[in-house]
């Protein structure tokens, strides 16, 4: 009933896996179920990749063109030239420090301004 083999003792009987008796054409339609499972998630990833991209490439020339303009800049500065748009930075640097004083201020000049004019 028993047999030895390699120095341990087998018991008769099926153990492990049975033979599969799977229909052939049930595992073949699985089959290709998986393949178009597979295809469409391999679109779906080129597709998100393909976004990807092309998000980066709109990023890289709007920093191009922001790199462009800064050299622009710096071009001018060298002449001894300052360009309106760093005067405007500076004056919006110079507002965002005190909000509240320059709104003041502002308002003070439109009354001050109006007053003086008969």
């Amino acid at each position: 009933p028993f047999q030895v083999v390699g120095g341990k003792v087998k018991k008769p009987g099926k153990r492990g896996r049975k033979p599969a008796k799977i229909d052939l054409k049930a595992k073949l339609e699985r089959s290709r179920q998986s393949a178009r499972e597979c295809r469409a998630r391999k679109k779906l990833r080129y597709q998100y990749l393909e976004e990807l991209v092309s998000s980066r490439e709109r990023a890289i020339c709007a920093l191009r063109e922001e790199l462009e303009m800064y050299k622009q800049w710096c071009m001018a500065m060298d002449q001894g030239k300052i360009p309106s748009e760093i005067k405007a930075l500076l004056t919006g640097e110079e507002q965002g420090k005190a909000p509240l004083n320059s709104t003041k201020l502002a308002k003070a000049g439109k009354t001050e301004a109006n007053s003086s004019n008969p």
